[in-house]
């Protein structure tokens, strides 16, 4: 009998991709002894209808370069190439359909976003197509007692990942950007020279 493959799944905007990021996705990998893991920019996300997000090409392209350095990273199109708003559900029906039942697929996000998502009305869909991998923030305490219990209720796998403590996120990489301010040692040099190159964030207040 083959062995079954661990797919963690990076979900996020990445707008911009930072060290938080990279740093969780490794965690994940080896706290979880995942195979590898498959970055995934979303295309046009449902939930974030309060700012104009960065073109979803701009987004995977400094996904890219930030993971070209590892091996076990991988970066997708699937939701960027995909037409319309971008659904996790759809997403995770999709890589369960490519992969097939020797693939177990873990989806690796911030736990804030993973209790928005499991309390979300049909998330008992997301039952036996993955687990979820809930990354901790600074003054993100878990579990969440009631967020927990919802999610067991319906069915739902959520497993909990302590990473270092890096304060950093992506609307403060924007802000610093906009503001003239350095981000040096906030995401790899890599990027920084790619928001620089194409001039992306200047215009954010």
């Amino acid at each position: 009998m083959r062995k079954k493959s661990r797919l963690g799944i990076m979900g996020g905007t990445f707008d911009p991709i930072h060290f938080g990021h990279l740093v969780t996705a490794e965690e994940a990998l080896v706290q979880f002894n995942l195979d590898r893991v498959l970055f995934m920019p979303t295309g046009q996300p449902a939930r974030k209808t309060e700012r104009q997000v960065t073109s979803p090409e701009h987004r995977y392209l400094m996904t890219v370069i930030a993971t070209a350095g590892n091996p076990d990273f991988e970066v997708s199109r699937m939701e960027i190439d995909r037409p319309g708003l971008t659904y996790t559900i759809d997403t995770m029906k999709a890589l369960r359909d490519e992969y097939g039942p020797q693939t177990d697929l873990y989806f690796i996000t911030g736990a804030d976003a993973v209790w928005e998502i499991v309390t979300w009305k049909d998330a008992q869909d997301f039952q036996g197509l993955c687990s979820f991998i809930a990354a901790t923030r600074p003054g993100y305490e878990l579990p969440v007692p009631d967020e927990a219990d919802e999610a067991e209720s319906k069915g739902l796998n959520v497993d909990y990942i302590e990473v270092p403590s890096l304060a950093i996120s992506s609307t403060d990489i924007r802000t610093r950007v906009a503001e003239r301010r350095p981000v040096r040692y906030l995401l790899p040099e890599s990027v920084a020279a790619y928001i620089e190159k194409y001039g992306l964030y200047r215009g954010v207040s």
